[in-house]
């Protein structure tokens, strides 16, 4: 035991007397969570609208008027002929057209409907998707109000309708910032105690120090655990830094419990710093340790469904998404933060975890090579 503890001393010293190390784990994440909420966000606002008036009318203008005082339209243009708003998607300022054509007035009056077209730019395929359900819904709603006032409520009381109330659970306003947050501590959690741990045994390789362990009568079992505390240890206080921020900036404190989280968080940093050992062993220099991280942090955290659904990905890419520790780490904060979650309802991913991390570092002591 006397062993483990100056083999751990050993390494908190050579972490603070980097000049680098100390300052990232506490800038990092006030940074990122500063930044990456607001600047990665896939919420679809702010889109370019060319509206193609051929009505020039009363009803025509509302409807105009509707749009331009929506959230999600910038009105870039009015004009009357639809070869000039497409003009405007070819050089980019314009995202969305709107035809009105010139009956617009007469269809609604004496037909009670008339036709507009939307043609959207595509080549964004969310954008172009979610701007069109949009348009439409503005439209749709402007045709009700127009219904409304222009035919008796007898005759509109008549016809059959159905009234949907919604209730958005877990997240009421849809801030999709309440959404991405705790993926974001994962992602911070990932890239610094899994990326760390992977350079650390090389250094040591580099330098020579390690020929001088290896010399020693240390077992592998404490050397790498010894490797392994302090990041778990730096892995909770990213953690307990990172709900003071998302509290204080965003207002935004987990639904369930902070044991859960807590717990989640132990078992989930034991696989990750297990799998940076584990490449760091299979690494002679600094230059193959950097790109094997890169090679699997892109990979994990792209194939997490931390952007998109895993159920949206194609069948192989699932095998990955399942076969990912962040995965089943990013559901349990997302559950626990804005669910209400408890450890008897995250049974599953918590086993999942516990698998990667009993596999990691059983891999990780079995790989290192210890030669005297």
């Amino acid at each position: 035991m006397s062993q483990l503890k100056y083999l751990i001393e050993k390494e908190f010293k050579q972490i603070s007397r980097n000049a680098i190390i100390p300052k990232m784990i506490v800038l990092y994440p006030v940074l990122v969570l500063l930044i990456f909420p607001w600047a990665i966000n896939f919420e679809v606002k702010n889109i370019q609208i060319h509206v193609v008036d051929n009505a020039r009318s009363v009803y025509s203008q509302r409807l105009i008027n509707k749009i331009d005082a929506s959230a999600y339209f910038i009105l870039t243009g009015i004009s009357t002929r639809y070869n000039d708003a497409i003009g405007d998607i070819e050089k980019e300022r314009a995202d969305i057209v709107l035809e009105i054509p010139a009956s617009f007035d007469t269809d609604m009056v004496k037909e009670r409907r008339a036709k507009v077209m939307i043609s959207a730019n595509a080549v964004n395929s969310t954008q172009g998707l979610l701007g069109n359900s949009y348009l439409t819904q503005i439209v749709n709603d402007f045709s009700q109000e127009l219904r409304t006032e222009l035919f008796p409520v007898s005759v509109l009381s008549d016809a059959s309708h159905i009234d949907a109330v919604t209730d958005y659970r877990y997240n009421k306003r849809l801030d999709y910032k309440t959404f991405m947050l705790p993926a974001f501590i994962v992602l911070m959690m990932t890239l610094i105690c899994g990326i760390l741990p992977s350079l650390n045994i090389v250094i040591e390789k580099e330098t020579g120090t390690i020929q001088q362990i290896n010399a020693t009568p240390v077992s592998k079992f404490n050397f790498i655990l010894a490797k392994l505390i302090p990041y778990w240890i730096i892995g909770l206080v990213i953690l307990t830094l990172s709900f003071l921020v998302t509290w204080i900036i965003y207002g935004l404190l987990p639904s369930g419990s902070f044991i859960t989280l807590y717990i989640s968080a132990v078992i989930f940093l034991l696989g990750i710093t297990g799998l940076g050992i584990i490449i760091s062993n299979y690494s002679d220099t600094l230059q193959q340790s950097m790109f094997l991280v890169m090679f699997f942090i892109l990979i994990i955290i792209l194939l997490s469904g931390m952007f998109t659904p895993v159920s949206a990905m194609p069948g192989w890419a699932r095998v990955v998404a399942y076969a990912n520790p962040l995965t089943y780490f990013i559901e349990i904060m997302r559950l626990v933060y804005l669910k209400g979650s408890a450890l008897s309802d995250l049974f599953k991913p918590l086993m999942w975890l516990t698998g990667f991390a009993v596999f990691f570092n059983t891999w990780a002591v079995l790989s290192y090579k210890k030669r005297g």
